[in-house]
């Protein structure tokens, strides 16, 4: 009987050891991963792209806000209640992607890639990496607005936006594609939480 719960004793000691060197293995493949198109990137900047890459990074504010504004505004001028309706889901949509960032942000306290490895950034972002709060906001409105509005010339240049904001984020040294990935999963996952605002 002792012998039995010592083995067993020992094959589960062996299983989280097995669990936890998988685990650190996928981790460090992943890191691997991130690292390589970090320094890709930045090894094939130029003055011009740069240039236009910021300036579609810093549209995440415009959007973010101009959008369920823009919604709420000929909303009330033309009295419709389901635009107005949907100017709330869109801005709430983002503001708990928003939050929802911030909170993991300062849980998870993920370095930017440029104090992990020798990239030179085009700006020092402040904060912590992961996730992408320009992703995760960008791709919640984008949801959002496509949920609302479920049109093909809604839906594609909403997520053209997003994702160009996201990859603006790598290019610009200051984002892991992971930290992108997770930032468009979070942003997508807020407007379908709060689906049930959208005007029906």
């Amino acid at each position: 009987m002792q012998v039995c719960t010592n083995f067993y004793k020992m094959l589960s000691v062996w299983g989280f050891l097995t669990f936890i060197t998988t685990t650190l293995s996928a981790q460090n493949r992943l890191q691997q991963f991130d690292d390589r198109i970090m320094i890709d990137l930045a090894e094939h900047r130029t003055r011009e792209k740069t240039g236009y890459v910021r300036f579609i990074s810093d549209t995440y504010r415009y959007g973010d806000v101009a959008v369920p504004a823009g919604l709420l505004v000929a909303g009330v001028i033309s009295k419709d209640r389901n635009m107005r309706e949907n100017a709330a889901f869109i801005a709430s949509s983002t503001a708990i992607s928003y939050g929802l960032t911030l909170l993991i942000k300062h849980i998870v306290r993920r370095p930017r890639p440029f104090e992990n490895i020798k990239i030179v950034p085009v700006y020092r972002a402040a904060s912590s990496s992961f996730p992408s709060g320009h992703t995760s906001t960008t791709f919640s409105t984008a949801t959002a607005l496509s949920m609302a509005y479920p049109k093909w010339y809604v839906i594609v240049p909403a997520y053209l936006w997003a994702g160009s904001v996201g990859y603006s984020r790598m290019y610009l040294g200051v984002h892991y594609p992971t930290d992108v990935g997770a930032g468009a999963l979070l942003g997508v996952g807020s407007a379908l939480s709060m689906s049930f605002m959208r005007a029906r």
